[in-house]
């Protein structure tokens, strides 16, 4: 998988002609990394906080070599040209139509594709299968449990102890401006985050300008009524989870069937953070792969 490229196909790719390198919705543009066998069943691969497209560099190249096509988009408040200042811009059904766009205009209007997302990147997908299933293969949900789930998990774990930060962003300013000091990467590295993953935030979200707007997925969530996001789910789900990810406990992950009505497996590993595409890529990257060709 290739670097951000907003600049348009690589020439030296045969298909160049044939990707998709951006798509539009909702009066706003999106970057897309389009890669791998360009006839091969699609993968959605969606990004969650405070990453983009790029955090499946890693995860990507294994799927094409199992003939997989991937479609990695850069999501609402990280894209430069689809970075919308409101809250209510980012609520779930919202972000969920990001990517039946994505499908519509890289697949087609009658298309569907398996959906992979990490974190938000999670919550967005469950929320695609949830109220767009006719569009959704397969679901393979990396470190983020159904939102219902999620929620239930507040009264049967740790969840509400774990989730602090989520009650802080939804201070105004303030929030950009303790996470953009340099002084911020002890508690980037608190969470998980290596030097590695620290700098490519650094690069990608604070340089470029995309803090304030990938913020917004949590200054969103006082406006969004649970009831309507995902209901039961109907598609085949993987629920991809590790036992040292201090953002979410193992309590809503594991439970998370409960809100299936399909094929669930959850899939635990051992000794990995909350960031599974970046630090277990081999094991990410077979879950999905279990997971679409079952």
């Amino acid at each position: 998988m290739t670097d951000q490229n907003p600049t348009g196909p690589d020439p030296a790719d045969p298909d160049a002609e044939r990707r998709t390198t951006a798509i539009t919705n909702d009066g706003f543009v999106f970057d897309v990394l389009d890669d791998g066998p360009i006839d091969g069943e699609p993968i959605v691969l969606l990004h969650g906080f405070p990453e983009r497209a790029t955090s499946w560099r890693l995860v990507a190249p294994l799927l094409h070599e199992e003939g997989y096509r991937t479609l990695a988009l850069d999501q609402r408040g990280y894209s430069p040209g689809a970075r919308p200042r409101r809250r209510r811009d980012y609520q779930l059904p919202t972000l969920a139509g990001d990517v039946v766009a994505l499908i519509d205009q890289a697949i087609g209007a009658e298309g569907s594709a398996h959906v992979v997302g990490h974190d938000w990147g999670a919550a967005a997908a469950w929320t695609v299968a949830g109220l767009h299933p006719d569009r959704v293969r397969t679901l393979t949900a990396v470190s983020v449990p159904h939102p219902r789930a999620f929620l239930r998990a507040g009264r049967h774990s740790t969840q509400l102890l774990r989730s602090w930060y989520m009650l802080a962003f939804q201070l105004p300013v303030l929030p950009e401006l303790v996470i953009g000091r340099s002084g911020s990467d002890r508690g980037l590295r608190s969470f998980g985050m290596t030097d590695a993953d620290i700098t490519r935030f650094r690069t990608e979200i604070l340089e470029d300008g995309a803090l304030p707007t990938a913020l917004n997925w949590y200054r969103a969530l006082p406006l969004s009524d649970p009831r309507g996001g995902p209901g039961q789910i109907t598609v085949p789900t993987t629920m991809l989870w590790s036992d040292r990810d201090t953002a979410i406990d193992r309590w809503g992950a594991e439970h998370s069937g409960r809100w299936v009505d399909a094929d669930f497996r959850f899939v635990e590993l051992a000794g990995v953070s909350h960031w599974i595409p970046t630090q277990a890529a081999q094991a990410c990257a077979q879950a999905v792969l279990d997971r679409v060709r079952g």
